[in-house]
């Protein structure tokens, strides 16, 4: 931590906090193979100095939209100070993700991001160091920790959607902001054990810091940057984390935070101090980031068609045993799997915008795709968000549509088409944990809300680094019980 809580203060030290994203301070990288490399894949240099970058950020839909227009599925960029390569379609993420001839590093692709604010989070480590690790936190998320999870997330969600409006039979909320207070308070309890006091505050705008950080495009941690702001809310949660492993390590519980801090590798040695924060800081940023995001995805979704908002109602009170106007139960883990018209409805709202719109990788070898020859060391971009929004894989895909989902449609689509939680040996570790933990917070909206949209209103929404309304998603939202 040193060279990073120097960072505010020394041009040199932010030089060398800087090179833990780029080949400087990585020296067993791929090098990049240099921007003329890339002469033969079509594309746009976009502006001197700043590339592409500001336009992709802007409008990462409609950029990529019109660049496969112009170019073709295969097109080049030039972001964040160098070119890179974007596949696009579901051959393109089936390649990338499966990786079947481990062609492609993630640490390489998102160490450029994600260094300075997740450094050795899960989705960062390749090969058999993301296997081993992989393996050791896997404990966290076998049957017994899951049913505490389920139990606690009932408990907490309960009270805190119960607690919306202050009583008033009538109300409007800003929903993204609610969820990610309430998803941020469950993960502290399902995954630390705890529940957050006066810190949460503090914790969630560290969270929000670094992510908001990771497409920067200052990329040096100067004081009042966004980098700054995200590496100093890190060095706070690492403090904080690193006390708490401590008191977990001397009195562990059955909360997600023990599991970590006992989880041993192949070798039987606890995994290190520094490694299991870092984890868990990029777990529980996952645990209620994108969380938050998918659920509101949902949730607006649901208030722009109250015929499935009514159906996944009525499937939680036959589930649950949920009378009119009657107290609402718990959803119990063995009920989950038959929430079957709500599984469907998040996996469309996954479709409909996915937590993690791109995902970087980078060349480890010289490879060709769509007839076009890319070198080692070049940034591989693939787009799920592009892929989830094809005509032709997902006729009118923007209308909300949960029976694209049933089985005999996913059996008739590309393995590859549909892709939130990325694939392969990287596929998300925390897929089922949130799966039940949208599950448990669609009941317990539904069973205690009708949800509507304020006439006349529609949000904008930030796309990267993961989606969320600019202001909050206000939603008007009446008592049923």
């Amino acid at each position: 931590m040193a060279t990073i809580a120097q960072a505010d203060s020394a041009p040199a030290t932010l030089a060398r906090a800087s090179d833990i994203q780029s080949e400087r301070g990585n020296p067993h990288w791929t090098r990049h193979p240099g921007d003329r490399a890339l002469d033969t894949i079509p594309g746009d240099d976009g502006w001197p100095v700043v590339g592409t970058t500001l336009t992709q950020l802007a409008d990462p839909a409609g950029f990529n939209q019109r660049m496969v227009a112009a170019h073709g599925p295969v097109y080049r960029t030039r972001s964040f100070g160098r070119r890179g390569v974007n596949l696009i379609g579901p051959d393109a993420n089936e390649l990338v993700l499966f990786d079947r001839d481990r062609l492609f590093s993630n640490e390489q692709g998102w160490g450029p991001i994600l260094n300075l604010l997740f450094p050795r989070g899960l989705m960062l480590m390749d090969h058999d160091a993301h296997r081993i690790d992989r393996r050791a936190l896997s404990v966290a998320f076998k049957p017994e920790p899951m049913k505490a999870y389920c139990d606690l997330l009932n408990r907490d969600i309960a009270a805190g959607a119960q607690s919306w409006g202050a009583g008033a039979d009538q109300f409007g909320l800003r929903v993204y902001d609610a969820i990610k207070a309430l998803t941020l308070q469950t993960a502290a309890t399902s995954f630390l054990g705890l529940p957050l006091g006066p810190e949460a505050e503090r914790l969630g705008q560290a969270f929000t810091a670094m992510v908001q950080a990771s497409v920067a495009p200052i990329r040096r941690p100067l004081r009042w940057t966004a980098m700054g702001k995200g590496v100093a809310g890190r060095r706070m949660l690492v403090t904080w984390f690193t006390r708490l492993l401590d008191e977990r390590r001397a009195d562990p519980g059955q909360d997600m935070f023990s599991q970590f801090a006992l989880a041993r590798r192949d070798d039987g040695t606890l995994l290190p101090a520094d490694v299991v924060v870092d984890h868990m800081i990029f777990l529980l940023m996952a645990a209620h980031d994108t969380i938050t995001s998918s659920f509101t995805t949902l949730i607006w979704h649901l208030a722009c068609n109250p015929d499935w908002q009514d159906r996944l109602r009525a499937e939680a009170a036959a589930v649950t045993g949920t009378t009119p106007g009657g107290p609402v139960p718990a959803l119990p883990q063995d009920a989950l799997a038959r929430m079957e018209l709500t599984d469907l409805a998040f996996k469309e709202a996954l479709r409909i915008m996915p937590p993690v719109p791109a995902m970087p990788r980078r060349a480890l070898r010289d490879f060709t795709f769509g007839g076009h020859h890319i070198p080692a060391g070049t940034t591989v971009g693939i787009n799920p968000a592009a892929v989830h929004a094809d005509p032709v894989l997902w006729p009118e895909p923007d209308r909300f549509d949960p029976l694209r989902f049933t089985p005999d449609k996913v059996a008739a689509r590309h393995k590859y088409a549909w892709v939130p939680y990325g694939g392969g040996a990287h596929m998300c570790l925390g897929l089922h944990f949130a799966t039940m933990q949208t599950k448990i917070l669609t009941h317990h909206v539904l069973s205690r809300y009708q949800v509507s949209v304020p006439d006349g209103y529609a949000p904008r929404w930030q796309a990267w680094p993961i989606p969320r309304p600019r202001d909050g998603l206000q939603l008007e939202l009446r008592r049923i019980c």
